[in-house]
């Protein structure tokens, strides 16, 4: 198995922040935002990003979890049913300016679940997308208004997260085996 990094604890560390002040800077300092993070990597981002706009603009920054395994458009067509997750929104949606993250935009398929699944929960006034990393190539016309690092990978390779909240150091990697397959 191939594998390089593309993003140290460092790196990591400053996309984060500088995600944080764009979107503090976008929303007037963060007012009537929520996040709402993509499970599981996209809302270990949301809950980072959540902490940052806390100690820049000292405002504290309601984040939820969407689990969008029963709106995937793929769900019935794959050979291992994945395992469905807790949704958790403690907080209504309803005109409020909602962040979407996520970890990585590829197709936009993802991104296009979770918009269906957090409708179900209110009508926002306002939805933007925010990335750790868009390694380009659209099936859906989706396209995130903050992004981390913009990537351009070949259809095989894949785009690995290790961060602290999954038991790793915050590196990231790009590798020939698909995220969930063994060595």
């Amino acid at each position: 198995m191939k594998e390089t990094k593309i993003m140290d604890s460092q790196e990591f560390q400053r996309k984060i922040k500088r995600l944080s002040s764009e979107i503090i800077d976008d929303t007037r300092g963060a007012e009537n935002l929520v996040l709402i993070g993509i499970r599981s990597a996209g809302a270990y981002v949301a809950k980072r990003i959540a902490q940052q706009v806390k100690k820049s603009a000292g405002k504290e920054i309601p984040v939820g979890i969407l689990d969008i395994t029963l709106y995937r458009d793929d769900f019935f067509n794959r050979p291992i049913q994945p395992q469905i997750k807790q949704t958790i929104l403690n907080f209504d949606i309803t005109d409020k300016h909602v962040i979407l993250v996520d970890d990585v935009l590829w197709t936009g398929r993802t991104v296009r679940a979770a918009l269906d699944h957090m409708i179900d929960f209110g009508r926002p006034a306002k939805v933007r997308l925010c990335v750790l990393f868009d390694r380009g190539y659209r099936d859906f016309p989706i396209e995130p208004n903050y992004v981390g690092k913009k990537i351009d990978l070949p259809k095989n390779a894949w785009v690995q997260l290790m961060m602290t909240e999954d038991g790793g150091k915050d590196e990231v990697f790009v590798t020939d085996r698909k995220p969930g397959e063994g060595s």
